[in-house]
């Protein structure tokens, strides 16, 4: 019986000219966002790798100089992203795509592709994950919404019923008509993700493994709609009212929910603007307790070594108290990001509490850390290159510390320090 209600609901969705029109927009819009977020990502990670080897090459072939200010030519860590960021692009245009790397400094990223944005872009691009969290879900509600409302309103609904259907079955073969009809809708989609993964060079065992449990959260997040629709139709008199319910909540649920409730977390969690937080990391830099220090680490060195002058030193006391100041700024960058980021995170917490009523919170919060593309991810790459500046910097202070001026030459360092650099992973 349920699968006889199954073929009928299916037979009925491909004989309307509505179901085809609406199933070939979407399909065509889906398909049209894979292929060109391929596109974009494949271009993109291309141009990234040329400049990154050439950002490498012109680090070690840089002529000989004192380490310091080698530190100060400073170089560029560029952001990775996985294959999954050409269906889900997340924060990724508004945080930038790489941060220069030099002495005293933890710079802010650049190259943020929103800020060459035109107006209409601004309202979002037409990405896999835009389709499948708004268009997709729009569409179930008008294919489903009649589902039970036209039965009841036809009389047929009461003959099924009188005829000793059970409701039960009425509602799992619709359930599995429905579903039939999405999965050859989605099928395509599906299969040209997964070539779009295979064509990407860097994908591997857990890029799969982040699609296929994307595919299971989509499912359910597309489950909650076919559920809820069904559910609404049987429950009302009219298939009007349904359609005027349903696409009430898919208003609230994709459009209205997801900005109140960036708005309300950022109420609720106000985050300093970029002046008064730069304006509060300045004044910590130029705090005396590192002077201090310094100062009691000189006098430790000319005791250790019994001389009264730094220029008496065996060792460059340039090097050692460079790497003194970036040891003590590198707690004061800490300290700052480290209650920036705490504020972001807890606005994306109270955000997501939106998603007990509005699905679409929960899913686009999934999508993205899973594509790779979320604050997490952002804040594991600012701390990750923030650790390689960092690293940049000892291994050139401690070169400058071995070797102190000799015969009023100041010490210059070649390519073999260059090349102890390591890339950036």
């Amino acid at each position: 019986m349920i699968t006889r209600i199954a073929r009928k609901e299916l037979i009925e969705m491909m004989r309307d000219g509505r179901f085809r029109w609406m199933a070939g927009i979407v399909a065509t819009l889906l398909l049209i966002a894979l292929v060109t977020g391929w596109k974009h990502y494949s271009a993109f990670e291309r141009e990234k790798a040329e400049v990154a080897k050439a950002e490498r090459n012109r680090w070690l072939k840089q002529e000989r100089k004192g380490p310091h200010s080698a530190a100060h030519y400073g170089v560029y860590a560029f952001k990775p992203q996985t294959p999954l960021a050409s269906m889900d692009n997340g924060i990724e245009p508004f945080v930038g795509v790489s941060v220069w790397l030099e002495a005293h400094k933890q710079n802010n990223m650049v190259f943020r592709p929103a800020d060459d944005a035109t107006a209409a872009q601004r309202f979002g691009e037409m990405t896999s994950a835009t389709v499948m969290q708004i268009l997709l879900p729009l569409f179930i509600i008008l294919l489903c919404f009649g589902a039970f409302a036209f039965e009841r309103e036809q009389g047929t609904l009461r003959q099924l019923l009188a005829s000793g259907v059970r409701m039960r079955d009425l509602a799992l073969g619709k359930i599995l008509g429905i579903s039939t009809a999405l999965a050859i809708l989605l099928v395509p989609a599906v299969i040209t993700g997964v070539g779009v993964i295979t064509l990407a060079t860097s994908a591997g065992g857990t890029t799969f493994l982040r699609f296929f449990l994307g595919c299971v959260a989509y499912l359910l997040y597309l489950a909650v709609f076919v559920f809820l629709s069904l559910g609404v139709s049987a429950m009302v008199r009219s298939s009007r009212v349904a359609l005027v319910a349903l696409l009430c909540f898919w208003i609230i649920n994709c459009l209205v929910t997801p900005r109140a409730m960036a708005d309300f977390a950022s109420y609720m969690h106000p985050t300093p603007s970029a002046l008064e937080w730069r304006m509060a990391l300045e004044e910590d830099l130029g705090d005396p307790h590192g002077a201090e220090e310094l100062e009691k680490l000189k006098a430790e060195l000319l005791e250790k070594y019994g001389v009264e002058r730094v220029e008496d030193l065996p060792v460059n006391w340039s090097g050692i108290s460079i790497q003194a100041g970036e040891e003590h700024s590198a707690e004061i960058f800490d300290k700052h990001y480290r209650y920036l980021f705490g504020i972001l995170r807890n606005q994306n917490k109270f955000a997501q509490l939106g998603g007990i009523l509005a699905p679409m919170l929960s899913i686009r919060a999934l999508s993205m850390a899973l594509s790779g593309t979320d604050f997490e991810h952002h804040r594991h790459f600012v701390e990750a290159s923030e650790a390689h500046r960092r690293v940049i910097q000892k291994i050139l202070n401690e070169d400058l510390a071995a070797n102190p001026d000799r015969n009023g030459e100041r010490y210059t360092a070649g390519p073999e320090i260059w090349a102890k650099i390591p890339g950036f992973r």
